[in-house]
């Protein structure tokens, strides 16, 4: 089965990037975030948990991103 991964709405047309974006993918029961541009690198694995708290601190910039 192939890995179906969604890139951020904020890329741009045409599948280019425009500044730093990521694609993520659900991976039974967990979430797979990888870099857009690199794709063929290897990828992080974080709960659906995780995933919420680490997008409330972004949303809330606690994180020098």
């Amino acid at each position: 089965m192939t890995t179906l991964w969604r890139k951020s709405t904020y890329s741009g047309a045409g599948g280019e990037t425009q500044g730093d974006c990521v694609e993520l993918a659900s991976l039974d029961g967990s979430v797979g975030i990888r870099d857009s541009k690199n794709p063929q690198t290897p990828h992080i694995t974080v709960g659906r948990e995780g995933l919420a708290n680490l997008l409330s601190r972004v949303k809330a910039g606690e994180l020098d991103l």
